[in-house]
């Protein structure tokens, strides 16, 4: 498969016949001055390095030039084809502890706040992924269930806090579980757990 971009750039291939033309006439009436003005013989001596297969020579050059330089603005593409791919998004479920450790400031402003930030980050460099959010302590809640609708997520994602969960703890595998029930399908390859945690 070929494909030419810019075809009318094959007018300039005009240039190569019309600088053939105009070195033809002019080599004709150089050979009829040089004939008026004095012998051939006469000539070679005033000339002794003058030599047509130099003028020759230059014309080829130039035409090649012309012809490459006409190619490049045609733009020939060969080998090539187009394709449009459908991007196949991600189910992303973020589990998020919101034990009263998480309050620790160690991490400016604390660590949950830190967490929700880094969540919100990704979040905004999604495109067609789907996220569900998890908040757990000594055990798991369902914050947000599986959506595409990133606002949505952000909104519930601010809002988790550590008195969400009365139980105190660090349930992760309880998040784990609970995470299983987001995914559509068992089998389905494109599905990513974060557990975001203090330890």
């Amino acid at each position: 498969m070929y494909q030419l971009e810019e075809k009318i750039w094959f007018w300039m291939l005009l240039v190569i016949p019309a600088m053939t033309l105009i070195f033809v006439i002019l080599q004709i009436w150089k050979t009829k001055k040089q004939k008026k003005f004095a012998t051939k013989k006469l000539l070679d001596k005033l000339s002794p390095d003058k030599s047509l297969f130099k003028s020759v020579l230059k014309l080829l050059v130039l035409s090649f030039a012309f012809a490459f330089l006409t190619i490049a603005l045609v733009n020939p593409k060969i080998g090539t084809k187009l394709e449009t791919v459908k991007r196949q998004g991600v189910d992303i479920v973020f589990a998020i502890d919101v034990s009263k450790s998480m309050l620790a400031e160690d991490i400016a402003p604390n660590r949950l706040e830190k967490s929700k930030q880094l969540v919100t980050q990704i979040i905004n460099n999604l495109a067609s992924d789907r996220i569900g959010i998890i908040a757990y302590a000594g055990k798991a809640f369902p914050q947000l269930p599986i959506t595409t609708d990133y606002a949505s997520a952000k909104m519930f994602l601010q809002s988790m806090d550590t008195d969400m969960l009365s139980s105190q703890g660090t349930a992760i595998d309880e998040a784990i579980q609970l995470s299983r029930t987001y995914y559509d399908d068992e089998e389905q390859t494109n599905r990513v757990l974060i557990i975001i945690s203090d330890g």
